[in-house]
C-alpha cells in the first residue's frame, strides 16, 4: 500500500530498496547517492561508553537532567521531545501485548497510607549502607567488595575495596597491584572477592573505604536506610498523617483487586491487572544514568492464577521478549500468595476469589511480570547506539527498530528558498504526520542533516529535489546502509480521501 508501511513491521526488510520494491511494486529504481557514500562497515561498530550515550541524549533531546537552571537535582531526569516520543512507543508496545483480553487496566494513586504499604513489605524497601568516618560518603555495602591482597613472598598488603562492576575481580587486582608496585611486591592471583555486607566483624578493621586504600577500617558497619520517601497528608503531623510515594505499582493493583474483580466483565482466573505508572525510591547512590535514579516509572502486571496453575508462565516469558531491538529482555517473578495474604492479614478484609466452576474460595497466586520504563528505553538507546565511518567521516548513529523510532521519516527539502520545492515537501509532511511522527528538517546542508536524522535514528528519510519538479519522485534513504532509491511521490504515502458524508 506505502513504502512506509514497513516501519511498523516487525522485521523490515534490511534495505530500501528492498522495501520499496516489496511494498510498491512499480518498477522503483535505485537512485545515485546524493553523497556518494558507501555503506558503512561493520566492523567499525564499537560499544557505546555511558558517557557517549550520556551526551547524545543529551544533544539530541532524548534525556537532561532534571532542574539544570539550578546546577541540577541528583538522581532525577527529564525527557525532552525524543525521549518523551521514545518512552511512548515503549509503553504502547507493552500495553498492546500484556493488556488484552483477559486482562485488565488500573491507575492507582502515587501516593500510598502508611498502614497499606506497611501491610506488604515496608522493611523490604531498605538497602545495608556504610559511611566512610573521614568524608562522610553513604555507600550501598551490597555494591561493595573486598579482597585480601597476598603477595608472592606470602606477605600481605591489607584489603582493597572496589565498586561492583563487569570486572570487579579485574578493578580489585588493577587497585591491590598499584598498591604492591609501590610497596616493591608482586600480587597474587586470584583475589577472592567477598560482598562487603557479608563482612565478618573481625575483618571490618582491615578494610578501607573505596576511594582511601591507605585508612583500612574507616567504614561503618552496615545498617538498613529506608528507600521510601515519606510524606504526610493533612494538617496533621502525627501518625495517622504518614504516608509513601510508592516504591512500586504492585501493590495498588493488590489492594483493588476485589474492586476489579467485581467490576471487570468477563472476570475469571487466569487473569491480569497491568499499570503503568511512577515509583520513587530515594537511592543513596543513584548511578549509570537512569538506570539507578530516584523517580522512574514501571510497567507492571499481575497475572492472577488459581493454585497450581502455570499456563500463565510461558506466555509472561513470551511476551517478555517481544520488545523490537532488544536481544534479550528481563523475565518475570513468582510472587505466590504473598502480598494478597499480608494485605489480607493487615486490613481484615478477605481478598480471596470465588471460583464459579470450582465452588472453592482461594488467595490466586500471582505471577508478576515488571519492567521498568527507564531502564528499558537506556537498553533500547545502548543496543541502537553503534559508530561507523562514511566518506571517511565518523558518525554516530541510533539504530532504532522502525517501531521504537522516535521519528518515523524525516522530509528534506534539497534547498531552502524554491517554492516549488517547499511545496512539495510540505504537502508530503502534512501526509505522512497524520500517520508517523515526522520531521520537516530544512536547516543545513543535505549531507548534514543526513548525519542528524542518524544520530537521532529516523529510519527513513525523504529529499525533494529540483528532478521532484519534473518527474514527480523523490529519493528514499535508508539509515543503516545509506542505500538511496527514487520514488514517485503517490508511492511514498497514500493521499488521504475526505470521508464527510460517508
Amino acid at each position: 500500500m506505502t513504502v512506509l508501511l514497513s516501519l511498523a513491521s516487525a522485521r523490515a526488510l534490511q534495505r530500501v530498496g528492498g522495501r520499496a520494491r516489496s511494498l510498491c511494486g512499480r518498477g522503483a529504481t535505485v537512485a545515485p547517492e546524493a553523497e556518494t557514500a558507501p555503506a558503512p562497515a561493520p566492523s567499525a561498530y564499537v560499544v557505546p561508553k555511558m558517557e557517549e550515550v550520556v551526551s547524545l541524549c543529551k544533544k539530541r533531546g532524548f534525556v537532561f537532567g532534571s532542574s539544570e537552571i539550578y546546577n541540577g537535582f541528583n538522581g532525577f531526569y527529564d525527557y525532552g521531545p525524543l525521549g518523551s516520543e521514545l518512552k511512548r512507543n515503549i509503553k504502547e508496545r507493552w500495553w498492546r501485548d500484556m493488556v488484552r483480553d483477559d486482562a485488565s487496566a488500573a491507575s492507582t494513586s502515587s501516593i500510598i497510607a502508611g498502614q497499606d504499604l506497611g501491610a506488604a513489605h515496608v522493611g523490604g524497601f531498605s538497602d545495608p549502607m556504610v559511611d566512610d568516618k573521614t568524608t562522610k560518603k553513604r555507600y550501598r555495602a551490597d555494591q561493595l567488595f573486598y579482597a585480601e591482597l597476598a603477595c608472592d613472598d606470602g606477605s600481605s598488603l591489607g584489603c582493597v575495596t572496589v565498586f561492583e562492576s563487569e570486572d570487579t575481580e579485574g578493578d580489585a587486582y588493577r587497585a591491590g597491584k598499584k598498591l604492591a608496585k609501590k610497596a616493591g611486591k608482586t600480587l597474587s592471583r586470584p583475589l577472592v572477592l567477598k560482598c562487603l555486607e557479608d563482612a565478618a566483624d573481625e575483618d571490618r578493621p582491615r578494610i578501607p573505604p573505596p576511594d582511601a586504600p591507605d585508612r583500612p577500617g574507616d567504614l561503618t558497619a552496615p545498617r538498613d536506610f529506608n528507600l521510601m520517601f515519606q510524606t504526610s497528608v493533612g494538617a496533621a503531623e502525627d501518625n495517622s498523617a504518614a504516608a509513601y510515594l510508592r516504591p512500586e505499582t504492585a501493590q495498588g493493583i493488590f489492594v483493588n483487586f476485589k474492586n476489579v474483580a467485581s467490576t471487570a466483565r468477563g472476570f475469571k482466573l487466569p487473569y491480569g491487572i497491568g499499570q503503568i505508572g511512577k515509583a520513587f525510591r530515594n537511592e543513596i547512590t543513584p548511578r549509570n544514568f537512569i538506570f539507578r535514579s530516584r523517580e522512574f516509572e514501571q510497567m507492571e502486571i499481575e497475572y492472577f492464577l488459581p493454585p497450581g496453575d502455570d499456563a500463565w508462565r510461558a506466555r509472561a516469558r513470551a511476551v517478555d521478549r517481544r520488545l523490537p531491538g532488544l536481544a534479550r529482555a528481563p523475565g518475570h517473578r513468582r510472587a505466590r500468595s504473598f502480598d494478597l495474604k499480608q494485605h489480607t492479614d493487615a486490613s481484615g478484609k478477605s481478598l480471596e476469589y470465588f471460583d464459579d466452576g470450582t465452588k472453592e474460595k482461594y488467595l490466586p497466586q500471582v505471577i508478576e511480570p515488571s519492567i521498568g520504563v527507564d531502564r528499558l528505553f537506556l537498553a533500547v538507546v545502548c543496543s541502537a547506539f553503534e559508530e561507523d565511518e562514511v566518506n571517511g567521516e565518523k558518525r554516530s548513529v541510533l539504530k532504532f527498530h522502525p517501531a521504537m523510532a522516535p521519528v518515523k521519516v524525516a522530509i528534506l527539502p534539497l534547498v531552502k528558498k524554491d517554492a516549488g520545492i517547499n511545496d512539495i515537501a510540505a504537502a508530503l509532511y502534512g501526509d505522512l504526520k497524520k500517520r508517523y511522527n515526522c520531521q520537516l528538517d530544512a536547516a543545513g546542508n543535505i549531507g548534514r542533516r543526513y548525519r542528524r536524522q542518524d544520530e537521532i535514528g529516523t529510519p527513513l528519510c525523504v529529499t525533494v529535489d529540483f528532478d521532484s519538479l519534473d518527474d514527480g519522485a523523490v529519493t528514499v534513504r535508508d539509515r543503516d546502509t545509506t542505500d538511496q532509491v527514487r520514488l514517485k511521490i503517490e508511492d511514498v504515502a497514500l493521499r488521504h480521501q475526505a470521508r464527510r458524508g460517508r
